[in-house]
């Protein structure tokens, strides 16, 4: 059977002239994909000979994806005892959401503020393009759809593209990626609970018409919300799923003149 294709999902296709992939990379990306989605559960123990007959591969490339996976925060490593998919909780959930709505808060601002028509066209022919396909598979039920979680992510990317930090960017893919494994673990019970949609329009609607305030406020709460749901869901992160506290918006920091 062919398997999808795991960047489908989570990442931008892959420039027409770019490098081939290693066969490490391979199953690190189908790896990862694995992980994301949930078809490796948390906390299950990754055994060499079973993800070599699961992947068909050999022992050394196996092991490399492994390691950058460790290094990606989704493999956890104990001594002795081998790898295993990294666990979730409501702690982690949160202190994601709270980081990325730090984080994205910069870089909607700046992107705001310096972004042109070229990053508003990227900005709207993205929000379009997510609008045109279903969230589901299926007509009220969930069923992941490849190509919605794809033109998720560039939205995402599109809103940020403008802030002028490679890094800044970098780590909010991180953590748009980390978050994604939370919200596929509690897809099936949450949909179609949340207005994604509409959700995605108002914090457009504000960045185009420039005002930060209400864009980054609105996209705040579109993350917090997805975070409620997720963990509202009994038994997807266990007893102890509280949703997080709205926390206060922080002051502006005012920029030093010279």
């Amino acid at each position: 059977m062919k398997r999808d294709v795991p960047t489908e999902a989570t990442r931008e296709a892959r420039p027409a002239d770019a490098p081939p992939r290693t066969l490490a990379s391979s199953v690190y990306e189908r790896l990862r994909h694995d992980i994301l989605t949930g078809a490796l559960a948390p906390d299950s123990k990754l055994r060499i000979e079973f993800l070599g007959a699961r992947y068909d591969t050999g022992t050394s490339p196996m092991r490399e994806a492994l390691n950058r996976l460790l290094a990606d925060g989704l493999v956890r490593r104990e001594e002795q005892r081998g790898f295993f998919v990294a666990p979730v909780s409501p702690g982690e959930l949160v202190e994601f959401t709270k980081t990325r709505c730090w984080l994205e808060d910069v870089a909607l601002r700046e992107s705001i503020a310096h972004g042109g028509d070229d990053w508003e066209e990227r900005v709207l022919i993205a929000v379009h393009r997510l609008q045109r396909v279903p969230r589901s598979l299926k007509p009220g039920t969930y069923e992941s759809n490849p190509e919605w979680e794809r033109r998720h992510v560039l939205f995402h990317q599109a809103l940020l593209s403008a802030c002028g930090s490679r890094p800044l960017v970098a780590f909010c893919d991180q953590l748009q990626q980390l978050t994604y494994r939370y919200r596929q673990l509690a897809a099936a019970k949450s949909y179609p609970r949340h207005d994604e949609q509409g959700e995605h329009e108002a914090v457009v609607k504000a960045a185009l018409a420039r005002d930060a305030a209400t864009a980054t406020r609105l996209l705040a709460d579109h993350y917090r919300h997805t975070t409620e749901v997720i963990l509202s869901q009994r038994g997807i992160l266990g007893p102890d799923a509280k949703a997080p506290k709205k926390p206060r918006r922080r002051p502006e920091v005012q920029r030093a003149t010279s």
